[in-house]
């Protein structure tokens, strides 16, 4: 049996509401791969930063075992350090005999040696060319003693003039490589896009000239029962008025706009090429942006569905599974071995890879599954986890009060539950699902925080496998 090629489409900080007609987001190509594949409206990022969820998406483990808990940018490698002994699922793909190559985005790890991993051809972040524009209109902000950055921009080269354009066209030519040579592919598209700041080409800009844009329904919610540090982040903002926020929308859907015409770009490529039929796309994002939800933008460690809610399509061989919706929970690092077992490849090696949700998309499992992030904080070293099962979403914020939304009735996130009397059986439920992850995943730092002042948790995690007898230095306890 011929083997499907595969196409990753990975985008960076785009948010899952752009995929509802009545955002106002300009994306028809995005439409055509929704309409001919599945969509999965539960789809979460482990992680709310760049390089812990694509390390997640590669490895098929959670952050705290693939080791890269940060972004490789912004701390020392002690503070996150991959752990490159792990499978990949490109590893996977090259072993099965797929010609695999990547590009555009890396930040998965610091060597960019991206050969050690089962690609042979390949652009990262080091090597593409960079694009200077002339921005001719933009927002800034800054605070006092902190430099001035530019959130959103508009320049007047058209969108050939980008980044995006480049390295699809780079991947297209490893892709007709491939056909030419009549041997399967996998390729992965990362884009930097729709990533802050939100700089767009002008001719793209003015497609949203007579656009209602609206700001987000939550967006005057003062978060007086939030985490404190939610609400400071908000004041870092404070610079910024009600029409910069609806003008940095407009660029950030601009931006989403670019993307997706790199879509049509490769689709209609495909289907002349008659490629089409026989490939499976996966279009996801990293992780979300607030884009003004709650007063906030970009992403940090505010624990809402804009940032941990992310886009997924799967466009099957031959559109199977065609115009399905999926409302079960999946995980980043569940995307990988679902993908596998979709191309019939082999499973990663390794206890605590991600499973694939095959089964579920099957009809076999009927049960939702659940919904399980981590974050470790940027420089901050804020550290969380979140969890979700049906519509109820738990966060364990071990720096502030706890979070509980019932996303069926508060889909905003407006009202923490957290408190609430009516609330605690399930929160406690909900706190000892995250336990058993933890323990299943071998987070041995959060299951191991049992010293007096750090039991902190509504409930904690019980028994779990340690000798009775422990000692520091010579004392015996």
């Amino acid at each position: 049996m011929k083997k499907p090629n595969v196409i990753f489409l990975i985008q960076d900080q785009m948010q899952q509401q752009i995929m509802k007609a009545e955002s106002g987001c300009i994306m028809p190509n995005l439409r055509t791969l929704m309409n001919d594949g599945a969509v999965f409206e539960r789809a979460h990022t482990c992680n709310a930063i760049c390089s812990p969820s694509r390390a997640s998406l590669l490895t098929a483990t959670p952050p705290h075992v693939h080791g890269m808990v940060d972004c490789t940018h912004t701390v020392p490698p002690y503070r996150a350090e991959f752990d490159d002994s792990l499978d990949t699922i490109t590893q996977a793909f090259c072993e099965e005999g797929y010609e695999v190559s990547y590009y555009g985005k890396w930040h998965i790890e610091r060597t960019h040696k991206l050969e050690k991993f089962g690609i042979k051809a390949f652009e990262t972040e080091l090597h593409v060319p960079s694009f200077p524009v002339s921005v001719y209109d933009r927002v800034t902000m800054g605070n006092p003693g902190y430099p001035e950055k530019m959130v959103c921009g508009i320049f007047s080269e058209d969108s050939t003039f980008t980044e995006e354009y480049y390295i699809y066209e780079k991947a297209m030519s490893e892709i007709e490589r491939a056909r030419q040579e009549e041997k399967p592919f996998c390729t992965f598209i990362s884009t930097y896009a729709p990533h802050d700041p939100y700089c767009v080409p002008e001719e793209i800009y003015r497609l949203y000239e007579d656009a209602d844009l609206k700001l987000p329904a939550s967006f005057y919610d003062e978060m007086n029962d939030k985490p404190a540090i939610y609400r400071r982040m908000r004041e870092a903002l404070k610079g910024l008025s009600e029409e910069e926020y609806l003008k940095t929308l407009r660029c950030y859907y601009s931006y989403c706009t670019l993307v997706d015409i790199q879509f049509g770009k490769l689709i209609q490529y495909l289907k002349q090429t008659g490629l089409y039929n026989n490939t499976l796309i996966v279009c996801l994002s990293d992780h979300g942006d607030m884009m003004g939800a709650h007063g906030l933008m970009m992403k940090s460690v505010e624990a809402f569905e804009e940032i941990y809610r992310i886009p997924l399509v799967m466009k099957l061989p031959d559109q199977e599974l065609a115009g399905s919706v999926f409302d079960f929970h999946i995980n980043t690092y569940e995307i990988g071995p679902t993908v596998l077992e979709l191309a019939g490849c082999r499973p990663l090696k390794g206890e605590q890879t991600g499973v694939s949700m095959v089964p579920w998309m099957k009809g076999e499992r009927t049960d939702k599954h659940f919904g399980y992030a981590e974050f470790f904080g940027q420089r901050y070293s804020f550290t969380q986890r979140i969890y979700w099962e049906e519509d109820l979403k738990y966060v364990f914020n071990a720096f502030a009060d706890d979070e509980l939304y019932d996303l069926a009735k508060d889909p905003h996130e407006i009202t923490n539950l957290s408190q609430h009397p009516d609330y605690q059986e399930q929160k406690r439920h909900l706190c000892n699902c995250m336990w058993e992850q933890a323990k299943k995943t071998g987070d041995e730092s959060l299951i191991n925080a049992e010293y007096f002042l750090l039991q902190i948790a509504p409930i904690g995690p019980g028994e779990r496998k340690q000798s009775g007898n422990y000692g520091i230095y010579n004392k015996k306890f």
